[in-house]
């Protein structure tokens, strides 16, 4: 079977990444100065959809290669709860950065500006600098993807390379704040950031060593008509994405979920072989995703697993699938560092989506049909034409 429009787009990720890297790094570093950095306390991160999935899983590299306490929230949580409470710790010290590669998302642009007008740094990671987002911010860094191939074009696709281009900036912020502020020697920050380089390749391992699982879980479970994803740490995002990108392609009810809360909560679904994928990285995670693939076989759960090639969770006999991403370490380069897992771990969840899609016949986005309109950036849910409220609230 031919591959798909969405399986096309995911095999261009790799080559966007490459080509991408080098002039993110440059953008981050002319706008995330060492006297900016200086300043920050604190992150905050937002976005909307797989623009707030982005923020979510560069949460712990930022605690870890910056050394900040960050706080990813959903852009309406940001704008309409969280600005008016903002940690009082000095004009710009909490740095928000708000993702949006349209540059035209409403409650994104709200949120930026209204963390300018709580006296934070406000930082936008927009393809579109020019937009509403990046006039409301103080700095743009911009994420706009390369074009594609010609004959892919003019299609409406579930979006995959906008995300990887996000998690890439968010993980090159982190890694120059970590450097500006001291946290990071000058030799560490490049290695880190030749390690993100080096996941093009993993990237282009991670779609080859994915194509088989993807075609048989799509068969076998071709009468399943709703899908869990769990991840937690770096990867609860990816289980959203993973999610969101099967509600786009073929429209099926599918739910992200903490791997733990899992077990408080989906373990007691009436709906006994509800296909069920652990996300991992090989990571502190593990050995809890170890003990619910047992639990969900147990209950009758047909469980499938992205992790790792030689890891545990990857071994697991109990599986009846597993998407595999390059192992921890390999003699070619460093390992794949947790916190940067999700530039491989999106990329199974996304292959399903569009094999399955293709499978069904489904057209993305339902076609954009039975009210659903693409005008104004989502027709009548009105993403981009939505009132904004001006003042902060406390």
């Amino acid at each position: 079977m031919a591959r798909s429009q969405l399986h096309q787009q995911v095999d261009t990720l790799p080559e966007m990444v490459e080509t991408m890297i080098d002039g993110l790094i440059t953008a981050v570093r002319h706008t995330l100065t060492p006297a900016l950095s200086q300043k920050i306390s604190r992150v905050f991160s937002t976005g909307c959809g797989d623009s707030y999935f982005a923020p979510l899983n560069a949460e712990l590299a930022f605690e870890q290669l910056a050394g900040l306490p960050c706080e990813p929230l959903t852009a309406l949580q940001f704008a309409r709860y969280a600005v008016g409470f903002l940690p009082e710790t000095g004009r710009g010290s909490n740095l928000v950065l708000a993702v949006s590669v349209s540059g035209g998302v409403s409650r994104t642009v709200e949120a930026m500006a209204l963390a300018k007008q709580a006296g934070a740094t406000a930082v936008a990671l927009t393809g579109n600098p020019t937009g509403p987002l990046g006039q409301a911010a103080e700095f743009v860094v911009e994420t706009a993807v390369p074009p594609l191939p010609a004959e892919l074009q003019g299609l409406i696709v579930p979006g995959t390379r906008s995300y990887v281009a996000s998690q890439l900036a968010l993980y090159l912020c982190a890694i120059q704040l970590g450097e500006n502020r001291g946290h990071l020697s000058k030799a560490a920050a490049n290695k880190l950031r030749r390690e993100l380089a080096h996941t093009a390749d993993r990237m282009a391992q991670t779609i080859a060593l994915s194509d088989k699982a993807t075609r048989q879980a799509a068969e076998a479970w071709h009468d399943a008509d709703q899908f869990v994803f769990c991840g937690s740490g770096p990867n609860y995002g990816t289980a959203l994405f993973s999610a969101a990108k099967v509600l786009e392609a073929s429209g099926d009810t599918a739910v992200a979920q903490d791997t733990e809360e899992w077990a408080h909560l989906q373990y007691f679904g009436r709906q006994v072989a509800t296909p069920t994928v652990f996300i991992g990285a090989g990571g502190w995670d593990e050995g809890r995703a170890l003990e619910l693939v047992t639990a969900a076989k147990a209950i009758g759960r047909r469980v499938a697993a992205i992790a790792p090639q030689g890891s545990a969770l990857a071994n697991h006999p109990e599986l009846d699938f597993a998407w595999e991403t390059p192992a921890l370490s390999q003699a070619e380069g460093p390992p794949t560092r947790e916190c940067f897992s999700p530039l491989l771990t999106c990329l199974p969840g996304t292959l399903f989506a569009a094999t399955r899609a293709q499978l069904l016949g489904e057209p993305y986005f339902r076609g954009f049909g039975g009210g659903r309109s693409v005008e104004g950036g989502g027709g009548i849910s009105r993403i981009r034409s939505s009132e904004q409220i001006t003042e902060v609230r406390r």
